[in-house]
């Protein structure tokens, strides 16, 4: 049963926040969802947006200013939540950037994470389903974006899963996450020590083994002044790794920007236009 915890009217359309009982991760789980004005008259496409570390199902639509452009473009936007809550995992939520706030879209395989923390499945699978059978959303159209460890979420869910999400971009990802030391905390403690098993969840790593290209591209900004560009985020990795497997990248080099929301909101415009070139097509 999905319940709503607030509505708001929003550029023609409305801004709803919902929580639901979820079956994969075992636990009451939040998300929010924008609908267009067009939603009133018919299925819409969609974008899911995964967002950063410490960040919640509100961040995203409270500071980034997208509802404009997909009321523009009229596309529904989808924000989970970024981990399970009340878990009772000893030591949870003792560090920012791992544990609550922090699921990397993972699924655990470790105890004593293996319980709830399945984020992976729960985007892909149990979202997506409780988005369409409850809203009005096209899913034949969708596409995926996010921001940092949302960014390494987006890339890698789309990368394996190109027949359910048709378009992709990422601002500031953490684009080789089994080489930096935010992945390798997160993977470790999740997935445990065997590297190999790592890559599945590496866009760097993925794209080169992905089953289809994205032919209309990949979107990425990334702020040459975020203070995690040379120690975390690692784009020149990924871009490397497309051109080698012949996946198109659109990795746009911003100087100025660090890694907040305002360099989000600056460029958000065009990350609608680019999925909007692909989904309305």
């Amino acid at each position: 049963m999905l319940e709503t915890l607030a509505s708001h009217a929003c550029h023609g359309g409305v801004q709803r926040f919902f929580r639901h009982e979820s079956q994969t991760i075992g636990l009451p789980m939040r998300f929010a969802a924008y609908l267009p004005p067009q939603a009133a008259h018919g299925r819409v496409p969609a974008l899911f947006y995964l967002a950063g570390l410490t960040c919640t199902e509100e961040t995203f639509p409270i500071k980034a200013g997208a509802q404009r452009f997909a009321a523009q473009h009229g596309i529904a936007l989808i924000t989970p939540d970024t981990s399970p809550r009340g878990a009772g995992v000893p030591g949870e939520s003792d560090a920012w950037d791992f544990g609550v706030g922090a699921g990397f879209y993972v699924d655990a395989t470790r105890e004593p994470w293996s319980k709830h923390y399945r984020m992976y499945s729960y985007v892909r699978d149990e979202l997506r389903e409780t988005v369409l059978a409850n809203l009005p959303v096209d899913g034949t159209r969708l596409g995926i974006f996010g921001h940092s460890m949302g960014g390494h979420g987006a890339l890698m869910l789309a990368l394996r899963n190109p027949e359910i999400y048709r378009s992709v971009s990422a601002f500031a990802p953490i684009a080789a996450p089994s080489r930096c030391p935010w992945g390798e905390k997160a993977f470790g403690g999740y997935l445990g020590d065997d590297r190999e098993a790592w890559k599945q969840y590496d866009a760097s790593e993925l794209v080169a083994r992905a089953s289809q290209r994205f032919a209309q591209g990949i979107l990425i900004d990334q702020g040459l002044a975020d203070q995690f560009l040379a120690e975390q985020l690692y784009p020149d990795v990924f871009e490397a790794a497309c051109r080698e497997a012949g996946q198109p990248l659109t990795l746009r080099r911003q100087d100025g920007y660090d890694h907040g929301y305002y360099f989000i909101s600056t460029f958000i415009e065009d990350h609608l236009a680019h999925h909007a070139s692909v989904l309305l097509a």
